[in-house]
Parts: C-alpha cells; sequence; structure tokens
C-alpha cells in the first residue's frame, strides 16, 4: 500500500511490494542486507571481530533503467511536493532520500566518468544516484560518432557501483517536465559552461533554480583523449588486432598494408626473441663465466701433459727422432787389414787408400817402352818411394 492507502496495481503478480521504509537508495538497502547477513553469520558463530576490523560491502546487482518495476516502484513512493534545499542536502537534514542526476555520454567508459559519479554519489548524505545516458541519435547529430553504442553505453554505466538507477536516451537539455518525471532533487556536473549551437550554457535553467552540484573534472583523461590516442598509434592498433585473428577487411585495411603490417609483425617478434636471449645471457652469465674457467683449468692441465716440456708427445718425438737420424746414418765400412780393436780401425780409415797395382800390359815394342809405362802407373807414397831408381 502506498503513503496515501492506493494499491500499486502496476506492479505485476509475484513482484514484492516495496515498504514505506524502502524509499531509502537501492544500495544503501543491499549494503544493510549485506550487513544484516554479516551480523547473523557473527552471531551463529559465536564471533565478534576485534577493535578496527571491518566487513566489506558489496554489490552482487547491476543498477535497473528507469522503467523497470524496481525502479518506478522507487520512485512512486517518493514525496515531491517535500522540496528538499541545497542547505538542508549539505547539513544532513533531508527528510527522505535525496534523488541526484547525472548525466552524459559515457563513451570508452573509463576513469574520469566513475570519478564523477562518485563525487555524485557523496555530494550529501543518503543520496539515490539517478545516471542518464544519451542515445546515439542525438548524440551523433550534435557531438559526433562514438566508438560504443548505446546499448553497450547503457550496459557499461548500469554496472558502476555508485548508480542506482539508469536513464536510457536522457534527453540533450533537461526540462521540467523532465525533472517532476523522474522527481530529480539536483543535478550533478562539472561547473564549466557546456554550449550548444542554441544555448551557451545547456545547465543555466538548472543553476537559476537552484538545483544544481557542482563536480570536479578529471584532468589528462577524457573519451576524446583516448580516441587522439587510437589515431595516433593506428598502427600499432592495426597490427596488434591483425596478430590476433582479425582480417583486413574487419579493419578496412588495403591489401598491400596487410602485409606490411604483417611483415612488421614478423620483425617485431624477432626483436624480442632476440631481447630474450640476450635477457637469458646476461642472467646466467657468471654462470657461464665460471664453468668456462672450471674447463679452462682442465684443457690447459691436459695440454701441458700432452705438449709441456716433460709432456708425453715430447717424450714420443724425442725417441722418434733418434730413431729417424740413426736410419737417415748407417754406421761406416769395417777396414782393411786387422779386426783387433777399435783403435786400430780407426787408424785405418784415416789412411790412404792402397796403392794400385800395376798393370803390363806387353806389346811388340821394347823393354825401355814398358818399364817407362810401368813407372808412370805405379801410385807411390812418400814413405814407400823406392829406393834404387829407374
Amino acid at each position: 500500500m502506498g503513503r496515501n492507502g492506493r494499491a500499486l496495481a502496476h506492479i505485476p503478480p509475484g513482484k514484492t511490494i516495496i515498504t514505506e521504509t524502502d524509499i531509502m537508495s537501492r544500495k544503501r538497502m543491499r549494503e544493510e542486507e549485506t550487513s544484516n547477513t554479516t551480523t547473523e553469520v557473527q552471531a551463529a558463530t559465536n564471533h565478534t571481530p576485534p577493535q578496527g576490523e571491518f566487513t566489506m560491502n558489496s554489490v552482487k546487482t547491476m543498477a535497473p533503467f528507469s522503467d523497470d518495476p524496481e525502479a518506478i516502484a522507487i520512485r512512486e513512493k517518493v514525496d515531491y511536493s517535500i522540496r528538499i534545499t541545497f542547505k538542508q542536502a549539505k547539513a544532513g537534514n533531508a527528510p527522505r532520500p535525496i534523488r541526484v542526476f547525472a548525466d552524459g555520454i559515457y563513451d570508452l567508459f573509463h576513469q574520469g566518468h566513475a570519478r564523477q559519479l562518485l563525487q555524485a554519489k557523496n555530494l550529501f548524505s543518503n543520496v539515490y544516484l539517478i545516471v542518464g545516458v544519451n542515445g546515439d541519435s542525438q548524440t551523433h547529430m550534435k557531438k559526433g560518432r562514438t566508438v560504443m553504442t548505446e546499448d553497450e553505453r547503457f550496459e557499461a554505466v548500469r554496472h558502476c557501483r555508485y548508480v542506482d538507477e539508469i536513464i536510457k536516451d536522457s534527453p540533450w537539455e533537461l526540462d521540467d517536465e523532465f525533472l517532476n518525471k523522474h522527481k530529480i532533487d539536483f543535478v550533478a556536473h562539472d561547473d564549466i559552461p557546456y554550449v550548444t549551437e542554441d544555448v551557451n550554457d545547456v545547465y543555466k535553467f538548472i543553476k537559476d533554480r537552484g538545483m544544481f552540484a557542482a563536480t570536479e573534472r578529471t584532468e589528462g583523461v577524457s573519451t576524446s583523449d583516448i580516441v587522439a590516442r587510437i589515431v595516433r598509434d593506428y598502427d600499432v592498433y592495426v597490427r596488434r588486432n591483425l596478430a590476433r585473428g582479425y582480417s583486413a577487411k574487419e579493419l578496412n585495411v588495403s591489401f598491400l598494408n596487410e602485409k606490411k603490417f604483417r611483415l612488421q609483425n614478423k620483425m617485431d617478434e624477432l626483436k624480442d626473441k632476440g631481447k630474450r636471449v640476450i635477457e637469458n645471457i646476461g642472467e646466467k652469465r657468471i654462470d657461464m663465466i665460471q664453468k668456462w674457467e672450471e674447463k679452462s683449468r682442465d684443457f690447459i692441465d691436459t695440454f701441458l701433459l700432452l705438449f709441456g716440456r716433460e709432456g708425453r708427445l715430447s717424450h714420443i718425438w724425442n725417441e722418434g727422432k733418434g730413431r729417424l737420424m740413426q736410419a737417415l746414418s748407417p754406421p761406416s765400412s769395417p777396414g782393411r787389414g786387422n779386426d783387433s780393436s777399435d783403435g786400430d780401425a780407426e787408424a785405418e780409415e784415416t789412411s790412404p787408400p792402397p796403392p794400385k797395382a800395376c798393370r803390363l800390359e806387353y806389346s811388340a815394342g821394347s823393354s825401355r817402352s814398358r818399364s817407362s809405362a810401368c813407372a808412370l802407373s805405379d801410385d807411390y807414397s812418400d814413405d814407400d818411394l823406392p829406393t834404387g831408381g829407374i
């Protein structure tokens, strides 16, 4: 039953009817349920956490869309006739949950978006955060093409832990009809004027009504910055996706560029392998040097054992050289006369050869001719000269 005793006829059978105490934030309800579960478990186990220890509450469901029964039931329980001033909200004296609205395109949802929603969630105590996501049609017309489709952007935002409700295809400019329909108390956005073709500041209408709550932009990150990085490093991302199995047609790459990118990928693979080899060598160089020193000592010892002055090969060479010299220099012929002693043999070797025998040839000549020929043919030494003359 509602505040005025009227039944909620729009809730289908089987759905849980939210009571008056459920007007609080959907996220806060989940946190209380988790806290109660933790308390019950501690009571069952008779365990009390020590001082300083705390339990972590986690959100286990995604935020509903504004046309889901859960969001509709919460919205209809809100008494929007009770208007909450900014002063009341800051003082924490609001009689009901404060419904804060934040909107944006949220393309390539990043930490800047999440930080904006975190600030909106913590503007006041007991905030029910409603996030409006602009659709594709108006976004493409007013700002340009997006990377993600509207359905992808809706799903990305509804999984942010700070969000309690999502409004799909939120209007570019807010009006009273939209604020009253969703029972919005405050609109959160950064204070920089948002200029369009029609107005100088889209949020001027909200600011004039005292319903604007400023948040701070996260410098250094935006969707435009991320797109600029992709465009700047186009070749890198195309090569990465080609390596992951995307076809050139899917990436809108020509045949020649595809071959060029694949060749560059192969060159990068070779470079990486070379770096890994060098790194492995660098890590193992100390072990390699130690092992090399040990092997070098063994090699030197073996070399000296074979080729040193007292080595085996030296002995073999000396013995072989002696045998070779004996083979090339045979002993001299024995002497004539006597073989009695070595001294006599040496004397015979140094003595002159024996005289040649006189060869007489008898012919019809005179005896003088024969004696002259014999005298000319005899070979006498100084000691053996004949004493009698011719």
